[in-house]
């Protein structure tokens, strides 16, 4: 996303693009309703533990670890292959992210930083950093072209920048540029896909649309389909009104989805199935 142009609020003039304001408003009013669920006023945080849950296995699925859900509980070693140190990464960057909240607005490249250490779980001098020139991106499941070392640093600065000033956009749009930056630039050697969701789940928590964190977005993400998650990314990297509107949308409907989940687990609890 270029940060530069006559406006001052480059993420609120996204606000204006042609169907933005009905999905903002279509989040708003699924998130309201869950909020509103009976359930909710009474055991909050089990859906709020059931949220992260389900969270990191639809991350983990569109970064290749497809598991199901009962998988997910029952396994306690997540370091024996590759698709298990996915997993482990997604569900440690879920609990992560609640706890870097009050730095985000402060320092968003140090949360950043942060998750990738969390996601890398290594002591390599590569992990913690963005990608230095020439070094390889282990990201196989985004092939878009990748920005060189560059761009990432100037754009990583622009990024942050907006977020420390501050925007009147709302926070679907937020989360959604954040997300689709992140994609795009794959700013760190590995994890950026579940990096740019963690983030896009502390924009959604942080900002206040979704404060009890049981709105998640990455079983949207991961209901949409993996095809459906690029072709939207696409529109994104286009930087056309239309692309970048596709994207806001389809970071929209994941977020419904994740609100629908949510809504399932509220009733099972009512009816004391789970």
């Amino acid at each position: 996303m270029s940060t530069t142009g006559a406006t001052a609020d480059p993420l609120a003039a996204l606000g204006s693009l042609p169907g933005v304001a009905e999905s903002v408003e279509s989040v708003r009013k699924a998130v309201d309703r869950v909020y509103g669920h009976r359930i909710m006023r009474r055991r909050s945080n089990e859906i709020t533990s059931e949220a992260a849950l389900r969270g990191a296995r639809g991350s983990a699925a569109l970064s290749g670890a497809d598991w199901a859900l009962e998988e997910v509980r029952r396994r306690t070693d997540f370091g024996v292959d590759a698709e298990a140190r996915v997993m482990g990464a997604a569900l440690r960057l879920t609990a992560e992210a609640g706890q870097l909240l009050s730095i985000w607005r402060q320092s968003p490249l140090r949360v950043l930083a942060r998750l990738h250490l969390v996601a890398a779980a290594s002591g390599e001098d590569r992990v913690g950093r963005p990608r230095l020139a020439g070094e390889p991106v282990d990201e196989p499941l985004v092939e878009l072209p990748l920005p060189d070392a560059g761009e990432v640093s100037g754009r990583l600065e622009g990024l942050a920048d907006l977020i420390i000033a501050g925007t009147s956009a709302p926070a679907l749009v937020t989360a959604a540029v954040v997300h689709g930056e992140l994609l795009a630039l794959r700013p760190f050697t590995s994890h950026n896909g579940l990096v740019a969701r963690a983030a896009e789940r502390i924009v959604l928590i942080g900002s206040g649309l979704d404060p009890k964190a049981v709105c998640p977005a990455e079983v949207g993400h991961a209901e949409l389909g993996r095809a459906s998650y690029l072709a939207a990314l696409d529109g994104y990297v286009s930087g056309t009104p239309e692309g970048m509107a596709a994207w806001i949308a389809h970071c929209g409907r994941a977020v419904e989805l994740g609100v629908r989940e949510s809504t399932a687990v509220c009733e099972a609890l009512q009816r004391g199935a789970a």
